[in-house]
């Protein structure tokens, strides 16, 4: 199992990789955390993309054998999400609430399942702790605003993302803190801000602003802390696997390895990170901040959640990924065309005057896309080379489909409901209403008396009814059209 590492730009064999948590060094376990949303606002496609890929990732790991511990935080304090409660006049807690309640009921919807989530809100103690361990080590210090992380003191600052740090410095356009001893230096603890009150007199705290108390004054946390204090708490100062969206890489990602390798002195904080590519939409990152974005919820009125999932395996996780309704209508007949076979194989009955028993050339059929398709998985999740394999036997046995025996027939649908469970994807059994069953059935009849108007004018009925119906060798194959 190869897996890419963004950080060394490589591909390497996960044994290789992963750390050894047991005494026996020799466990099977995966430990990997997944930054999660900022929850301020609907969930949408692009946050979908990372957490379906993860979701895959984890199940295919498990079907190798290894034993996966999963945590994806929910960062709920944060200056998005108190600038709109604040235009919406309601408490950050209130608001963070509902649209995190939103994103998990996305998540229910999309079959994610085996994560353990983790709000900022409930591990403050372990953030605090942190920033302790920080201070106490050189690496922060205190001013008016806040507590920093003194970026010049860890001097491996921008090895994930290459950054060329005095480059970025020269093209600050941001006004520095004056007190900042650099301007890249990051915040790791707010202290909570006063406003002015409404009839004058003294500036006072707003009610709808979270803070907590700290040993520094009363606050709350930076975002990049939140992570490395969940991850500290749950798996230690170093674990396997940290996946994100690519615009995470820097400045989240590289402040999180200066963090907690400072705090720990322990080095690589991370053995594989890996970051999933953009959706983007006509040439931009889809994002809320550039108000582009597709809800999920939007999506689900309209799609299957299956067509998602099918969207986003037909390309590579690493790749970025241009979201157009051209691009779901695609995925969609894709998947189409897989129930269609299914339902081809479901209607072989062996019984046709031409009919042999095909168990060996099926079975080599499947041995040689079986291969295909776990090697495409081995090589860094290649989902789209998987997806070829798939189609690539279909493709083969359509052209003989009706000359198929029952056995067969029955053996390369297993097969291929294995592959598709592998990759996330369930397909329900399509049952056809008793409506169009009979139109069906009328119209058989008219085609064997050679009433053949009649059986045109039943087709175009049922079709209009949004099922298409095709002739084949052994009886009607009905199915939705959409």
């Amino acid at each position: 199992m190869l897996i890419y590492n963004t950080f060394s730009g490589q591909k390497k064999d996960l044994e290789d990789a992963l750390l050894r948590h047991g005494a026996d060094q020799n466990d099977k376990l995966i430990r990997m955390f997944v930054c999660g949303p900022t929850v301020y606002d609907e969930p949408h496609l692009g946050h979908t993309r990372v957490a379906l890929f993860f979701d895959f990732a984890r199940n295919y790991l498990k079907s190798l054998g290894y034993k996966i511990e999963y945590i994806q935080n929910i960062t709920d304090i944060d200056d998005k999400i108190i600038n709109r409660a604040h235009e919406e006049k309601i408490k950050s807690e209130v608001l963070a609430k509902k649209y995190e309640k939103e994103y998990l009921a996305v998540m229910r919807a999309l079959g994610i399942k085996g994560v353990k989530y983790a709000r900022a809100s409930a591990h403050i103690p372990e953030i605090i702790r942190q920033i302790q361990v920080l201070m106490e080590k050189g690496f922060a210090y205190q001013i008016s605003s806040g507590v920093y992380f003194e970026v010049r003191k860890f001097q491996d600052y921008g090895k994930l993302s290459k950054q060329n740090l005095e480059e970025l410095r020269a093209g600050w356009r941001i006004e520095p803190d004056p007190e900042k001893k650099d301007p890249m230096d990051f915040a790791l603890w707010k202290f909570k801000k006063k406003y002015a009150a409404p009839n004058g007199g003294e500036p006072r705290p707003d009610g709808r602003e979270p803070s907590w108390k700290s040993p520094w004054g009363e606050g709350r946390p930076g975002w990049h802390i939140e992570d490395t204090a969940i991850t500290e708490h749950y798996f230690g100062p170093q674990y396997d696997i940290h996946g994100g969206g690519m615009d995470l890489k820097f400045p989240h990602h590289e402040s999180e390895i200066a963090q907690q390798e400072a705090a720990s002195g322990l080095k690589p904080f991370v053995k594989i990170w890996m970051h999933v590519g953009f959706l983007m939409v006509n040439g931009e990152k889809m994002s809320k901040s550039l108000k582009n974005f597709t809800s999920v919820k939007d999506f689900l009125k309209n799609h299957d959640a299956e067509i998602l999932k099918f969207l986003f395996l037909q390309n590579h996780y690493r790749s970025p990924l241009d979201y157009t309704e051209v691009a779901v209508k695609s995925a969609g007949a894709a998947l189409g065309s897989i129930k269609e076979f299914l339902a081809k194989l479901a209607m072989t009955k062996g019984s046709m005057k031409h009919a042999v028993p095909t168990g060996r050339q099926e079975l080599r059929i499947m041995e040689q896309n079986d291969k295909k398709f776990t090697d495409a998985l081995n090589d860094d999740f290649n989902t789209p080379a998987a997806m070829a394999a798939v189609f690539e036997l279909i493709n083969t046995v359509n052209q003989k489909i009706w000359s198929l025996d029952k056995i067969s027939a029955k053996n390369l649908s297993k097969w291929l409901l294995e592959k598709l469970k592998i990759l996330g994807i369930s397909l329900k059994t399509e049952k056809i209403p008793a409506k169009i069953s009979k139109l069906t059935k009328q119209r058989e009849l008219f085609r064997s008396s050679k009433q053949f108007s009649e059986a045109d004018r039943l087709r175009k009925e049922i079709e209009g009814l949004r099922y298409s119906i095709e002739d084949t060798p052994v009886g009607p194959l009905v199915l939705p059209s959409d």
